[in-house]
């Protein structure tokens, strides 16, 4: 269905950068002889509703600061007052938020192990474990078994010791569902509730039932950082980090979605987006292992690093380039400017050339497209010379002449582009686009054309070259509207 959804659409776009780069590798099989990189598939990364998910004590201080609770999300100059206001202040917010998460779960947990038939003593037991103090760290999303949600427990003892640091606290609070028929989700949750009742996890790893809207806005705004751990490259976008990240609570989660684009040093933490074992096991392994080190060795001395009036200043600067220096690019607003941009107005401009006078412009297409499939095999290549270099070795800042001379027969000659193609052999075998050239006509008759580029290296290493024709008209969008192709060989 998505290949027939792309044959019949003019424009397709991922859902953030790194998924519109994996979209034009999954398909490029539908226009062979082009690059994943030269497809027209472009992206739009998802945005969040800034009124909706944003806390109303964050709304009065935008309110207080701009003017305006409706204030220009597309003036980042607004979202930089945030820098004025005083670290007290983002600290008490952030503290108050937790205060009222907290508060929630007591009520969730008294009501859920009440209908459970749960022992009182058990019940106090977790409740007075959850301390609001301690750094608290959020993972509430779908279960599926690639969003990784037993990742943190790959080391059960170091964990142990980490949450139980009688100094520096820690506390993991999870929450979602699973689809009805993910055995593998739901096995993630089963493995996550268990480890939650172990004594050494008590109040310190907790999985919250019925998760929904409400609880989500909850846990976005009252922990301290939310957590991401998607296997590569699966995450598409992902928006439950746009949504902390808007209430001042710092991200930290692989390269993948829209993190990829959203992680500024100094506003959160991330692993690397490139694997580094081939092997899901051992990738997992690693993985946990950065989580460990990151959480003992930088964000749990940064938050509770306070100064001499109790404020950690070090976590309120990570709170404010959260909100100044990611939270405004991952808007709704920021998401709808975008596809009007580069979609919507585009789409809208064409729609309107294509139909005006009863569809002339349209008709004019079509005729054309037919004719250029009727006469498009009968294109003969007369000849082509490329200038050689000494010993195959092609020299930067050269300048080399390519040629070529086409038969194009009853084709007009504006209608044939020639393009000369470098690419690279990547890791895995395949030809990675590199550059391309566009060829001049420079001379024609009689339906015989001589085209000419002249090339000069740029960059260094061992690469191959090609020279394609394909047809060309001022109304197509782009090449893979009609996709008719040759290689010269």
């Amino acid at each position: 269905m998505s290949y027939l959804a792309t044959r019949m659409s003019q424009e397709v776009n991922g859902v953030s950068k790194l998924h519109g780069e994996v979209s034009q590798g999954m398909f490029n099989k539908l226009w062979p002889g082009y690059l994943k990189e030269e497809l027209f598939i472009g992206y739009v990364t998802n945005g969040v509703h800034h009124p909706t998910w944003t806390a109303p004590e964050w709304k009065a201080i935008y309110k207080e600061l701009t003017g305006s609770i409706n204030f220009d999300q597309t003036d980042r100059s607004l979202w930089e007052k945030l820098y004025n206001l005083e670290d007290k202040k983002v600290y008490e917010i952030k503290t108050g938020l937790k205060k009222s998460l907290f508060s929630n779960i007591r009520k969730r947990l008294q009501s859920d192990m009440i209908e459970k038939h749960v022992s009182p003593h058990t019940l106090l037991s977790i409740s007075s474990h959850l301390n609001e103090k301690a750094l608290t760290i959020g993972f509430a999303r779908r279960f599926a078994t690639y969003k990784r949600a037993s990742l943190l427990f790959r080391d059960l003892d170091r964990l142990a010791r980490i949450v139980n640091n009688p100094e520096k606290p820690v506390q993991f609070i999870y929450a979602g569902k699973a689809h009805p028929n993910d055995g593998g989700g739901k096995d993630l949750i089963k493995k996550v509730f268990e480890i939650s009742q172990m004594p050494e996890f008590a109040g310190k790893v907790i999985f919250l039932e019925n998760y929904d809207i409400e609880l989500a806005k909850y846990l976005t705004r009252g922990v301290d950082i939310w957590l991401n751990t998607p296997t590569r490259p699966l995450e598409a976008s992902g928006t439950s980090g746009e949504k902390a990240v808007m209430n001042g609570t710092i991200h930290f989660s692989v390269l993948d979605g829209w993190w990829v684009e959203g992680y500024r040093a100094f506003a959160g933490w991330a692993l690397p987006k490139k694997r580094t074992y081939e092997n899901q096991e051992l990738q997992d392994d690693i993985d946990a292992e950065t989580i460990y080190n990151m959480l003992e060795f930088e964000i749990v001395p940064a938050y509770y690093s306070f100064n001499k009036e109790g404020i950690p200043a070090e976590w309120v600067s990570l709170i404010k380039n959260t909100m100044v220096k990611i939270a405004p690019e991952f808007t709704m607003k920021r998401m709808i400017d975008d596809y009007f941009e580069k979609y919507y107005s585009k789409l809208f401009i064409r729609n309107k050339y294509l139909i005006n006078n009863n569809f002339e412009k349209a008709k004019e297409l079509a005729a054309w497209k037919k004719t250029m499939k009727d006469e498009w095999d009968n294109i003969e290549v007369l000849s082509y010379s490329f200038e050689r270099a000494g010993e195959n070795v092609y020299r930067s800042g050269h300048d080399y002449r390519a040629e070529i001379a086409l038969d194009v027969k009853k084709i007009p000659k504006e209608n044939v582009g020639v393009e000369f193609i470098v690419t690279h052999l990547g890791k895995n075998g395949e030809h990675e686009f590199v550059a391309s050239e566009e060829f001049k006509l420079i001379s024609s008759k009689s339906g015989k054309c001589l085209y000419r580029a002249s090339l000069v290296p740029e960059k260094a290493g061992s690469f191959f070259y090609g020279i394609r024709i394909y047809p060309k008209h001022k109304d197509l969008p782009h090449k893979q509207d009609f996709y008719l192709l040759r290689w010269i060989d």
